[in-house]
């Protein structure tokens, strides 16, 4: 009976594999790409040798220190938004408090995976550390008050603009001083994440409206919000095109004009089924593929150049 109740005592997990089982680590996982193609275009604006133990002590720090702080922004938005994500029925059953984690537990989350990503960042050098600093303070205004720009229409999504850039010369900084090309470039990963937080609000519509939200969606209606993300996306995509005829952007880049008909069929589609949440979520598995082929090829493009 002993040896019973000692078997069954061990298999209890540790409370702290609740608290970090509870983070959203695939959406941490799916954000580590931009700061990671902020790197790889750095490395080849300053013509640096990549491969190199140097190049990758930075690259390793890079990854741990954005694992970090991003499972920071998106911890801080669960702890800030429990209340109304208990009564959003596309979140309740995802929440921290449905599994049973206390709320001072995963606070306590955010603040350890915040100071250390600030530490690693520290040792990539004063820029770096400073961008990490502003991401942290962009994501204090979106989730918590006074702020919670989440419920502020246009001045949320331009918040998200500036993130986006921010994010992507986190990684630039990390290898390279940032300079006229990695903002400009930074630009376009701005108008994306922006855009894409925008679809975001489209599904998220009802829960906002139940919780007296007003994201654009709620504010404005779905279809404007999802036309104007629609917007965004063409622009960033008309972007990528002039970055390349400048030569800021490897050549290769070019194919950009061939994908953008693709995330437009997808668009439509979505419009076409009225926005239901089955064509929000395909069409945003569509343009997340179509961008991990454009950061495949920026790797590629540096690679070869390097060979």
């Amino acid at each position: 009976m002993k040896r019973a109740l000692h078997s069954t005592a061990t298999q209890v997990p540790h409370p702290w594999i609740h608290v970090w089982a509870s983070v959203r680590w695939e959406e941490v996982l799916v954000l580590q790409g931009t700061p990671l193609m902020g790197a790889l275009l750095a490395s080849g604006h300053m013509h640096a040798s990549v491969l190199t133990p140097h190049w990758w002590l930075h690259i390793a720090l890079l990854v741990l220190g954005n694992l970090c702080l991003v499972a920071h922004v998106f911890v801080l938005n669960d702890w800030a938004e429990i209340t109304a994500d208990l009564q959003d029925p596309l979140r309740s059953q995802r929440t921290f408090a449905n599994k049973g984690v206390r709320r001072a537990a995963v606070g306590w989350l955010a603040v350890i995976l915040l100071i250390s990503s600030l530490l690693i960042f520290a040792a990539l050098g004063v820029q770096a550390f400073v961008l990490a600093v502003l991401i942290t303070g962009a994501s204090v205004m979106y989730s918590v008050p006074p702020f919670h720009m989440k419920g502020r229409p246009v001045s949320g999504t331009a918040l998200h603009l500036v993130s986006g850039s921010l994010h992507f010369l986190l990684g630039y900084a990390a290898l390279a001083p940032v300079g006229s090309d990695g903002i400009l470039v930074s630009v376009f990963f701005g108008l994306v994440f922006a855009a894409g937080h925008l679809n975001h609000e489209v599904r998220g519509y009802a829960g906002d409206t139940l919780n007296h939200i007003r994201t654009n969606a709620v504010a404005f209606g779905r279809v404007p919000c999802f036309l104007a993300a629609f917007v965004l996306f063409s622009l960033g995509y008309v972007l990528l095109e002039i970055l390349v005829w400048q030569n800021r952007l490897p050549q290769a880049l070019c194919i950009a004009a061939f994908l953008y008909p693709i995330h437009c069929a997808f668009t439509w589609r979505a419009l076409r089924e009225e926005l239901s949440l089955a064509s929000l979520i395909r069409l945003q598995k569509c343009y997340r593929a179509l961008y991990a082929l454009v950061g495949a090829v920026i790797a590629l493009a540096l690679l070869l150049h390097q060979i």
